[in-house]
Parts: structure tokens; sequence; C-alpha cells
């Protein structure tokens, strides 16, 4: 097979959340320590950095594999889901694993895992494991898929645990309360492993507390440290934070809920250099400044186009839009035009409720096979009290959008990371930079 053919293998054969969601979803380590055990631990082979949380996890993994890479570090990051290529989920110093190589080892170790029938997270999991161990890496960066106490990264034994923050998203799997969402999340805390906790709520700091406890594990809240002092937005260059220990730090990442995201990191960055990582102030710098350039993250408040702006975002369950929805009220333009699109196992009613009635919108669907039809969005957001016409994929519905904009307009594309992910797949026939 080539590497088509072996996407096209992995996608098909393989129950993948992206695709079908909860299906795919498989409880239980057994799968996961079957592989592990085949390809000897290779885990164990080198330095990680554990990452839960319902938002921002990926934006906080890929800044502190931005930071570690500028500090001299060969270092891993495994994310999820790609946007645009599989490869974007597992890379070495901001470079993805060759095709070859996902070739060859589906290739090689078949005989062996099909027998299991794993899930396609479980299986990309232990192909990023054992490439970080044959490229050597120093530290890998390891992003959770969902959850954190029954996800397959949670065999390793990481120098850190980072928890983001909870909101509610994937309530049918992690549980219908924050306590029990935060209960799954609070799983990748190990024995007297530190671990950071970016934002809390009265439901939801107890829970991490006692985890802490029961694990021995040092616990450091982000928004009690307060590290980040004040931040300002540069039109130029992005965000400027004020912090205790980094002056005039610049953010590449523009979006607002950047914030939290970077008084979490720098919580992090503290316990890292506590713990012996040779985490330079010039290093944090230039990972805050060019995280997109050394990782290759995209979809954060990614802007494609000028006149009209055009501006995308991963965004996908209550938390993250409204953070959205407050940065847009703060952008000027003459009108806003909303390209949305969302999956069917989302808190869709929440979410319309959220998004600004004076907008126009694009309501369409991703190539996914959770995506919801967009006629029956458009359904839902009219009785929501929104406006708009319904487009059969994300290209049509943006061409659209371009085509009836005013130079002065804002066109937004969102709802759903795979929404995101078409636009970024088809950027040369949106005539995208």
């Amino acid at each position: 097979m080539n590497y088509l053919q072996t996407l096209d293998y992995l996608y098909n054969s393989m129950p993948m959340f992206q695709q079908i969601g909860s299906q795919a979803y498989k409880e239980g380590l057994e799968n996961t320590r079957a592989l592990d055990n085949y390809f000897r631990h290779p885990h164990c082979n080198y330095k990680t950095i554990h990452v839960a949380g319902t938002n921002g996890k990926g934006t906080c993994s890929h800044t502190l594999a931005a930071i570690l890479q500028n500090a001299g570090y060969k270092t891993g990051l495994y994310t999820s889901p790609h946007l645009v290529d599989f490869r974007e989920r597992i890379r070495v110093d901001g470079a993805p694993v060759s095709e070859e190589y996902v070739v060859r080892f589906v290739a090689e170790h078949r005989a062996f895992f099909e027998p299991l029938f794993p899930s396609f997270f479980e299986l990309t999991t232990a192909m990023a494991f054992l490439y970080f161990a044959e490229a050597s890496v120093d530290v890998a960066v390891i992003e959770t898929g969902l959850g954190g106490r029954l996800d397959c990264t949670n065999i390793i034994r990481p120098d850190l645990s980072l928890i983001t923050n909870i909101s509610f998203d994937h309530t049918g799997l992690l549980g219908d309360t924050l306590a029990k969402i935060a209960f799954e999340k609070a799983g990748i805390i190990k024995p007297e492993v530190p671990v950071v906790i970016g934002e809390t709520t009265a439901e939801t700091k107890p829970v991490f507390v006692r985890q802490a406890k029961e694990k021995d594990a040092p616990v450091y809240f982000a928004e009690e440290e307060q590290l980040l002092q004040s931040a300002s937005m540069n039109e130029e260059y992005g965000w400027v934070y004020q912090t205790k220990n980094y002056p005039n730090l610049r953010g590449e990442l523009r979006g607002l809920y950047q914030l939290n995201n970077t008084n979490t990191l720098l919580s992090a960055i503290a316990r890292l250099i506590e713990s012996g990582y040779g985490i330079k102030e010039k290093n944090v710098y230039e990972g805050f400044s060019r995280v997109s350039e050394l990782t290759g993250l995209m979809g954060r408040w990614q802007k494609l186009q000028d006149h009209p702006a055009l501006i995308c975002d991963t965004g996908h369950n209550a938390a993250g839009i409204s953070c959205i929805v407050e940065q847009l009220k703060h952008l000027p333009c003459k009108h806003l035009r909303m390209v949305i699109g969302m999956v069917d196992d989302k808190d869709i009613h929440g979410i319309l409720a959220l998004l600004p009635s004076e907008a126009t919108f694009y309501f369409t669907r991703a190539s996914v096979k959770r995506a919801l039809p967009e006629n029956e969005l458009k359904r839902r957001a009219n009785a929501a009290g929104l406006r708009g016409e319904a487009y059969p994929d994300v290209v049509i519905a943006v061409k659209a959008a371009q085509k009836e904009s005013l130079p002065e307009d804002l066109i937004f594309v969102g709802g759903s990371s795979f929404v995101v992910a078409d636009l970024l797949s088809h950027r040369d026939a949106l005539n995208l930079y």
C-alpha cells in the first residue's frame, strides 16, 4: 500500500472517533497495554509531559513543544485531531512523521494488531510512541484524546501533568456534571508527579485536590498564582503579556482565550524549570512568539484573508464559542458573516444560543459522518433566532460569504474543528493565504 491507501485502511478499518463519534471510543486500556507490550514500552525511552483538559490543551501542548524545541531538546509532539494531513498528529521538532514511516508501520505490524481490532486512536498512539523512541527524542509532549483516566495515552509516567480546564463536552462519555468530567481528566495525575491545573470551578477544584492528595502529587493552581499580570493586543504581532518573570512577552496566537492558556503555561514552565529542565528566558519568548512556525499549529484564531477579513477557529463547545463570540464583538467590521457547521454530539442548542443574532449565517456541514446536516442546523438556528442559508459543504459556504461581503465585512469560519479542517484543506480553491 502507498500512503493514501494506508490512510484509507486506517480510516476505514479502525473505529475512528473523528468520523463516527462515541462508537469508536473503547473504554479500558487492554488494547493499549497489549500494543505497548508488543512494542516493548517505547515511551519509557524519553521524558514526557501529559496534557489534558476540555479547551486549550492543543494550544498548550504546541506552545510547550515550541519552547522545548527552542531550548535545544529534541521534542516529540502528539496531538489530535489533524486538520489537513494525518501526519500533523505526530511531529518531531515540528516536522511531521514521514509518509514512509506510516506506511511501514502498518505493513510491518498489522499481523499483530489486526486481531486486537484497536481503535484508530489506540493504534496511532502506539505509532507515535514508537516513532518518538526510534527518533531518539529527549522529551515528548503528549495530548490526551478524550478524557484522561481511560485515555490510551495514560500509560506514560510524565515529568509534569497539565489539566487546562473543565467544561461540558463529550458528556455522554465523560459524565453529565463538571465534577464527573473533572474526575476523568484528573485520571492523568500520577503518584508524586507535579500537576498544574489551569482553571477550576467550585465543582471541579475539590476533585483535583482529592485526586492529587490520593496520589501524593504536588498540585499547582495557575489561577491562584496569577503569573500573568496584564495583556494588551498589538495588531502587528499579537498579544503582549506582562508577567512576573517575562515582561513584554509576545504571544503570536491572538484568541481571547489565550490569556487563560498563557497563565496556565507560565505555571507549567515554572514547574519544568524547577524539575531541572534547561529552559531559558529567551526560549520562552521564542516559543510564544513563533509557536505556529516551530510546531505547525493551525486553526487557532487564524487570519486567512484581508478585505474582507476571514478568520477561522477550532473552538467547538459552549465554552470555546463563548470566548469567540466575545472577541468578535470587539473587532471592527461593517457586517459579520459566520460560516458555521457542527457535529451532532455537541450541545447544539446551547451553542446556537450564544451566537450573535445580528450576523448573517452560512450553515454548512463538514466532510465527516458525524456532521449535522446543514438543513437541520439551519432549522435549529432559525428556531434560535438566527438567519441565513444552508450550503452543502464548507467551500461553497465560504465562497458564498466571500461573494456577498464588502471589503469592510468580517467572515468567521468555525463551529467545529472539522469545518476548519475542510477550510484549510481547500485554501487554494478559496484563494486564501
